[in-house]
C-alpha cells in the first residue's frame, strides 16, 4: 500500500476540508483552547483573495468555540514577507464582519488565525510553534484582545520523543512525516481513531487516475513557484531580506540553504552530500541543523 503526502493541495483538502471531525481534532489538539471547538464553517472561494502570489494557499475554514471565539485555517506551502501582511489582511476581515453597521462593538469576538506553513521563515529562532498577540511594548502582560496568530512551521517540527504519543505530537508528525509514495506507517500513528481516518485518506487507490494528475501538478506549481520567487529576490523585485546567518556563526546562508538541509536530512542525506549540495562546509551543515532542533549528530 502506497500512500500521498499529506501537504499537498489535494489531500490535505480531503482530510480537513471534507471532514469536520478530524479538523476539530487537529485544532483541539494543537491551540492551548480554552474551550474546544464547536462549529465549522467552510468559507466559499469567492471569499479568498485572488492574488497570484498566494495561490498555493489553502484559506478556507473558520471554526467557532463554544465561548464564539473564531478561528482561520490556513495552509501555506510558500512563505514570503507578504504572506504577513496576507495573513493579517485576513483575520482583520473575519473581525470586521461580525459586526452589522450600527451595532455596538462591544460584541465582538476575538480571531484566531492558526497557519500551517511548509517553510522555515524563523531561521534564528528555534521553536516551530509561534504565537503573536497585539501586546503593550513595555507591558508584556497588557494585551490588547482581539487578533492572535499562531504559526507552525512544519521542517522546523521534530519530536523531541519519538515515543510521546501525545495526540498533538502525532497529528504534526502525520503532516511531517509522511512523504509521498511512502509505503509504511508507524504503529503508533494508529493508536487515536482520528490519525488512522486521515491515513487511510491518503491511500493512493483511493484516488483516480485524474485525481493523481491533479496531485502532481500541484507539487510541479509549488517547484515552479519557489523558482520564480528566488528569482525575484535576485532581480530586487520583492521587498525584504532573506535572513541568512544562524546566530552569527554561519553567515551568508539564506533560507533556501537551511530548507535544503533540514529536509536532505530528514530523508537520509549525509553531511558530506548536504555539504555538496548546499556549498557550504560540513561543520556549517551541522551548525544549521543542530540550530534546528536536530541534536543526534
Amino acid at each position: 500500500m502506497r500512500y500521498l503526502d499529506p501537504k499537498n493541495d489535494l489531500t490535505f483538502k480531503r482530510i480537513f476540508g471534507e471532514h469536520p471531525s478530524l479538523l476539530k481534532s487537529f485544532l483541539n489538539a494543537l491551540l492551548p483552547l480554552e474551550t474546544p471547538i464547536e462549529t465549522i464553517e467552510y468559507l466559499p472561494a469567492e471569499l479568498v483573495p485572488e492574488i497570484p502570489i498566494f495561490k498555493n494557499s489553502i484559506v478556507d475554514v473558520r471554526c467557532y468555540d463554544q465561548k464564539g471565539k473564531q478561528f482561520i485555517v490556513e495552509m501555506q506551502m510558500l512563505w514570503t514577507d507578504s504572506f504577513k501582511s496576507r495573513v493579517l489582511f485576513n483575520a482583520s476581515k473575519a473581525f470586521v464582519k461580525q459586526i452589522d453597521r450600527g451595532r455596538e462593538y462591544k460584541g465582538l469576538q476575538p480571531v484566531y488565525s492558526l497557519c500551517i506553513v511548509n517553510e522555515i521563515f524563523e531561521p534564528k529562532v528555534k521553536e516551530h510553534l509561534h504565537h503573536y498577540k497585539i501586546v503593550h511594548t513595555a507591558h508584556n502582560d497588557k494585551v490588547i484582545p482581539g487578533l492572535e496568530f499562531v504559526f507552525i512551521e512544519l521542517p522546523k517540527f521534530k519530536a523531541q520523543k519519538l515515543q510521546d504519543k501525545k495526540l498533538s505530537v502525532l497529528w504534526l508528525r502525520f503532516l511531517s512525516e509522511i512523504k509521498d509514495n511512502q509505503e509504511n506507517i508507524p504503529a503508533e500513528f494508529y493508536e487515536f481513531k482520528e490519525i488512522e481516518q486521515a491515513i487511510n485518506l491518503l491511500k493512493e487507490s483511493s484516488y483516480t487516475k485524474g485525481q493523481l494528475e491533479t496531485y502532481d501538478k500541484y507539487w510541479d506549481s509549488i517547484s515552479t513557484e519557489k523558482t520564480l520567487i528566488l528569482d525575484s529576490y535576485d532581480e530586487g523585485k520583492i521587498e525584504g531580506k532573506i535572513e541568512g546567518k544562524i546566530e552569527g556563526k554561519i553567515e551568508g546562508k539564506n533560507e533556501r540553504n537551511i530548507e535544503i538541509i533540514i529536509d536532505g536530512y530528514k530523508d537520509g542525506f549525509t553531511i558530506p552530500q548536504l555539504s555538496k549540495l548546499t556549498k557550504l562546509t560540513e561543520e556549517g551543515v551541522k551548525e544549521i541543523l543542530k540550530n534546528n532542533g536536530f541534536n543526534d549528530l
